[in-house]
């Protein structure tokens, strides 16, 4: 989980002491050495039983193993040779580590439970194993709830006091086993194919490709066959469809009624004007009455 989510932050803050320890002469190898017999003590202080002293020897191991990659990189060395080097080392390392809780619990007395280290161990070669043969067939398997460097801090959690030996063991048997399970279906759907369709389609959702399904309803599905904006001649939704509908509706029975209301004021104003056009023909100049003049007959 640190090595996915963290990695880059890490690397950030472990440059600097890489190329510090780089300049005081000490080189990437010699760290994973150093390293691999900090874990050998560790595994004997916990055998015998003096835990709290092993905390300082795990933390020991942990920082060797943060930081002879920042070295490697800060001296130019980083090859195929250290890197097969260093994972050599960190797995006997696991070994030797459970190796020392399984010989504590036996002087312990806890009969059966003495096996579960070498469970915890089981699951972890498995994780690891992913890992490489992935990697190996030029595919990725990293990530995951519990790689190496959760499983050094819930084994320097245990050490704290011998009551959290076993229950420590048991919640990191559990999550190593769901790292295990979560790894073979990461390669499983990497291998065929299906991890690069839902990248694919996570990087479009993120680009704006792909809406919403509420925006395509409200958009899209949701518009009803040849309704457009009456002003801007754009598909609009089934909402303002009806809304536009009701509109449309509405002035139309509210212009019908001014027009039927208008009608009998426009025959009687049409009837009166009619009638004082007619009676102006018949009236002469200034409103006199006007006389008929009588026809004449064709002229000669």
């Amino acid at each position: 989980m640190f090595d996915g989510r963290w990695r880059d932050a890490v690397d950030r803050s472990t440059g600097p002491v890489g190329a510090a320890l780089h300049r005081r002469g000490i080189t990437a190898d010699v760290l994973t050495a150093t390293g691999l017999i900090s874990a050998t003590a560790t595994a004997a202080l916990v055998a015998s039983g003096h835990l709290h002293i092993a905390i300082i020897l795990l933390i020991a191991t942990g920082l060797h193993d943060l930081f002879d990659g920042p070295v490697a990189k800060a001296a130019g060395t980083a090859s195929v040779r250290g890197a097969f080097f260093d994972s050599v080392t960190d797995r006997v390392a696991d070994a030797l580590l459970m190796g020392g809780v399984s010989w504590y619990l036996i002087d312990r007395h806890e009969g059966h439970l003495a096996l579960l280290p070498f469970a915890v161990l089981g699951v972890t070669a498995l994780v690891s194993y992913e890992r490489a043969k992935a990697e190996s067939l030029g595919l990725s398997a990293k990530g995951g709830l519990m790689e190496r460097a959760e499983r050094m801090i819930l084994l320097g959690i245990a050490f704290l006091d011998s009551a959290f030996v076993v229950p420590v063991l048991w919640t990191m048997l559990v999550l190593i086993s769901i790292t295990a399970v979560a790894r073979f279906v990461k390669v499983w759907n990497e291998a065929s194919g299906k991890d690069v369709a839902v990248h694919r389609r996570v990087v479009a959702w993120r680009e704006g490709r792909v809406e919403s399904r509420w925006r395509t309803w409200r958009e899209g599905a949701a518009v009803p066959g040849g309704v457009v904006n009456q002003r801007t001649g754009v598909p609009v939704g089934r909402w303002r469809a009806r809304r536009q509908d009701a509109l449309s509706s509405r002035s139309g029975r509210t212009l019908r009624a001014r027009r039927r209301a208008a009608r009998p004021h426009a025959h009687s104003s049409g009837g009166s004007s009619g009638t004082r056009l007619r009676s102006r023909a018949n009236d002469g100049p200034g409103g006199a009455p006007g006389r008929s003049r009588p026809s004449r007959g064709p002229r000669s």
